[in-house]
This record gives C-alpha cells, sequence and structure tokens, in this order.
C-alpha cells in the first residue's frame, strides 16, 4: 500500500469528490460490509476524554493504551498526510439471543463472548478493507492510504461514530439503531479529501440497563467504563491473578462477557451474521467447563488455530476455567479436575485452582 505521506494528496472538485464517497460505500455494501462511513480527523473531544481516562488509571495494565503520544486520537500524526477515514461495520453475531442466554445460564458450560466462537475476525477484515481501498485506487489512482483492523493506536469507536456509523453507548460500545452492536469495526485511513458524514446521534436516554447488568459493576458512569472491573479485561488482557473480590461475578465467563450487549433493547434489531468464518468451531458454543479445564497446551494450540481465543495462551485459559469451576455448583467430577490441576507448573494456575477447590468446599 502506499502511505499518505509517500505522495501530495489527491485534488477533487466537490462533485468528483461525492462521487467517490458514493462508490465507496457501494463498492463496500458489494464486498459484504454492513455500514460505510467517511469522517475528518478531529477527535478533540474524544482526546480529552481518552487522556482523562488514562489519569484515572482505569486502563489497568493496557500499558499499549498509553503509549504513541497523541497518535492515537490524532490520524495526522500516526500516518502523515491523512485527510479522510473510511470507517466500516461487519455484523458477527452468530446466534439468537434465547442461545446466549442459554449458555450463559447454564452454570455447567463455558460462556465464550459471542465475536470470539469462530475465526479471528482481523484478517477476515482486513483482506476486505485491502479489496476496498484496491477498488478506490482502480477509480481515482495511486492514492495513499493504510487499513486497520485493531492493529494500531486507532480510536476506533470515535470515528465510527464521527462517520455515523453509530453512537458510543453508556457501556461505551459501539451502537446503531438500526442493527444494535454485534459488529466489528475496521478503518482505512487515507490523503483523499471526501466530505464527511454527519456523526450519529446519542440515542440511549434514560435507559441504564447495561450499567445495571454489569456482573462486576464495571460501568462506574455512564459513558465509562473501569477496565480493571470488567470480565472482558480480567479474562483477555489481564496477565496475573484476578481479584478475588470479582472472581464469584464471573461466572461461567471464561473469555470475554456480553451481557451489556445482551440487554441492550436496540440489540432487538440485530441480525444473524450471514459469515461462515463466524459460526462456531469446536462446539465452543456448547462446551462444558470440564471438557475445556482437560485441554492441554497441545490441544489448546490445535483446537484455537486461527482463533482470537489463542493469543491468552494455555495459562490464563486455564486461570479463567477455574475461576468458572469455583463458581460452579459443587460436584466430584468439578473437585476432581481441579484437583488434577493443582500442581499445575504455574504460580497462577495453582493460586485459582486452590481458590476454587475452597469454593467447591465451602458450597457444599
Amino acid at each position: 500500500m502506499t502511505k499518505p505521506s509517500d505522495r501530495h494528496p489527491a485534488v477533487l472538485s466537490v462533485a468528483a469528490a461525492e462521487a467517490i464517497k458514493n462508490d465507496i460505500k457501494r463498492w463496500g455494501a458489494e464486498l459484504g460490509l454492513q455500514r460505510v462511513g467517511i469522517t475528518d480527523c478531529d477527535l478533540s473531544g474524544a482526546e480529552r476524554r481518552l487522556l482523562q481516562w488514562l489519569d484515572d488509571g482505569m486502563h489497568g495494565e493496557m500499558e499499549w493504551m498509553a503509549r504513541h503520544g497523541s497518535k492515537r486520537t490524532r490520524p495526522a500524526e500516526l500516518v502523515p498526510g491523512t485527510l479522510s477515514v473510511i470507517s466500516v461495520r461487519l455484523d458477527y453475531l452468530p446466534e439468537s439471543h434465547v442461545a446466549i442466554e442459554d449458555a450463559l445460564a447454564d452454570p455447567a458450560r463455558a460462556f465464550v463472548s459471542r465475536y470470539a466462537l469462530g475465526r479471528d475476525y482481523h484478517k477476515l477484515l482486513r483482506r476486505r478493507l485491502q479489496r476496498l481501498a484496491e477498488r478506490v485506487a482502480a477509480r481515482v489512482g495511486d492514492f495513499g492510504y493504510r487499513v486497520f483492523v485493531d492493529s494500531a493506536p486507532v480510536m476506533e469507536k470515535p470515528l465510527a461514530q464521527k462517520a455515523g456509523l453509530g453512537w458510543q453507548g453508556k457501556h461505551t460500545n459501539l451502537i446503531d439503531k438500526r442493527a444494535g452492536s454485534w459488529f466489528f469495526l475496521g478503518e482505512i485511513y487515507c490523503d483523499l479529501p471526501l466530505p464527511p458524514d454527519e456523526p450519529a446521534a446519542d440515542h440511549c436516554g434514560e435507559c441504564q440497563a447495561c450499567i445495571d447488568i454489569c456482573p462486576t459493576d464495571a460501568i462506574v458512569a455512564p459513558y465509562v467504563l473501569d477496565a480493571r472491573r470488567c470480565i472482558s479485561y480480567l479474562t483477555i488482557e489481564h496477565p496475573g491473578s484476578i481479584p478475588e473480590a470479582l472472581r464469584p461475578g464471573i461466572g461461567n465467563r471464561i473469555y470475554g462477557c456480553d451481557d451489556c450487549q445482551l440487554v441492550c433493547p436496540w440489540n432487538r434489531f440485530a441480525k444473524l451474521s450471514q459469515e461462515a468464518d463466524f459460526r462456531p468451531r469446536q462446539d465452543l458454543d456448547i462446551a462444558t467447563l470440564l471438557t475445556l479445564f482437560a485441554w492441554d497446551e497441545a490441544s489448546f494450540l490445535s483446537n484455537t488455530e486461527g482463533s482470537a481465543i489463542r493469543r491468552i495462551g494455555h495459562e490464563r485459559w486455564l486461570r479463567n476455567i477455574a475461576v468458572a469451576l469455583g463458581n460452579a455448583p459443587p460436584s466430584n467430577a468439578v473437585r476432581e479436575a481441579l484437583q488434577a490441576r493443582a500442581a499445575h507448573p504455574s504460580e497462577v494456575v495453582r493460586e485459582h485452582v486452590a481458590w476454587a477447590l475452597q469454593r467447591q468446599s465451602t458450597a457444599e
């Protein structure tokens, strides 16, 4: 790809820029993207909110959130020459809300956030964005651009809101009033002077269902998420011991959490994804905690090949499931499985197994 800084930006008439913008949206739909929007590079409001959130330490151990200075909030500093951002949406909901709620309600089953049941979305969406950029190049000639799918310091949700794809709800996820929030985001930074779309308006109103439902009270105020309490952070990003006070609230969630999306009234408009790659693999939508806890490292690596889950590693996988087993109803089968891991080489795993065994004993 050509970086915007490597060339002079195109000079387009107002009519030509509008025509190209319409073509980009049409091509995006042809490539299977559910929504495409355009915005400029001004994220000054989001920058102030991010700096306050970082100052409050709510990013936990995600030190990468504080890296790169202002490149995260100023696209033209990350990719010099950037004039416009093309923001896109790709839906991923693999099953009905009833099926998801059934999985959460069964303490013997392992709950995996529904975005991670299928193939890792990063490469799939990146390929779509690359093909979209190539269509633009075929139309306008060589232009500067870079494609991003959660792969650099990019504020994808504020950009998407400015591009009209939805608003950041009180849980901080992006919501489209016609499609809910079960979707991925991706971006093309480019040096084309494209006319921006109207930003999306907030439609949360007085609703605070997501705040009320959060199992660990991670949404500490409307539009403010304390990652240090969030189950998605604790089971995916957090590298060490999960705070004991938060473990009971994790329930049977072993990778991520979807509660705030499940309860959001706007998700009644969400549609099931047509992407075959997002369908559940390795029966992760119905697997039991005991089945997944029995995976050795080789099995874990084999069964999570091509999955977003693989990046947490086998140690965190066992840590998370140990917590879920500690929250499960007491049984001999659960205690035997935990005892089999009691001498695991990892101190983190041993600690969480010991906690789970104590919970099983107390519950009994």
